[in-house]
């Protein structure tokens, strides 16, 4: 069976990276999570004091600071799935904090920082056999993916799931600032001049406000057959 690249895009919280996860799980491939790879430069940059009081980024300092900056991912025995590393140190924990998500969307707008993880991005797909999740993959990325999801759900169900999972993993989470960091970053990742949060033309689009994730599974591996099926 010929290998295909899956991209999946679509707005924060809504699921992306499980579903990505799940299916490169199911049909052998490797799976990327880019957002982690932005959000990892969000951490640098907080890490090196970068960031004003307002929330903006220091975009000189950050771009003269680029080539210390190591992002890449190494294989996780128990789970088979990859962990983001910043300068060889796993970072999984650190990058999943409500501080991080309030600092990721300015970060991730830049354009050398997004030239920087496009070229990681592809280098990473030469061999096909791999699912990626993000923002630009469909459009930007790998605009010629075999088979392009566009996921969404509303706002207020997005930021019910983060606060979930911040609980589940014992993190603090208050639900009314999940939600406006999630309509902020809606609006950000909408509006940067350098590759926007938009659906490929040829992208299917997936809601799953009201479905299970073994219903989004579901879904999503039969389109991977049908692609599959038609390479």
């Amino acid at each position: 069976m010929k290998k295909i690249i899956v991209a999946i895009d679509g707005h924060s919280s809504c699921g992306k990276s499980t579903m990505a996860k799940s299916l490169a799980r199911s049909v052998g491939y490797v799976y990327v999570d880019t957002g982690a790879m932005y959000r990892a430069v969000t951490l640098f940059a907080m890490r090196r004091g970068l960031f004003a009081a307002d929330g903006s980024v220091d975009a000189a300092a950050l771009e003269a600071l680029m080539p210390e900056v190591k992002v890449d991912f190494v294989l996780d025995p128990e789970s088979g799935l990859p962990l983001v590393r910043l300068g060889g140190e796993i970072v999984e924990r650190e990058i999943r904090s409500l501080e991080v998500s309030s600092h990721v969307s300015p970060v991730a707008a830049l354009p050398f920082v997004r030239t920087a993880m496009t070229h990681a991005q592809q280098a990473m797909g030469r061999e096909k056999g791999l699912v990626m999740d993000g923002r630009d993959i469909g459009t930007v990325v790998f605009p010629n993916a075999e088979l392009k999801i566009f996921v969404t759900a509303s706002a207020e169900v997005r930021a019910q799931r983060r606060f979930d999972e911040l609980q589940a993993k014992g993190m603090p989470a208050d639900y009314a600032d999940i939600l406006r960091n999630v309509q902020e970053r809606d609006y950000i990742d909408s509006h940067r001049e350098v590759a926007p949060l938009r659906q490929a033309d040829d992208a299917l689009l997936l809601d799953n406000s009201h479905l299970t994730r073994d219903e989004q599974q579901a879904w999503l591996l039969e389109r991977f057959k049908e692609k599959t099926a038609e390479a």
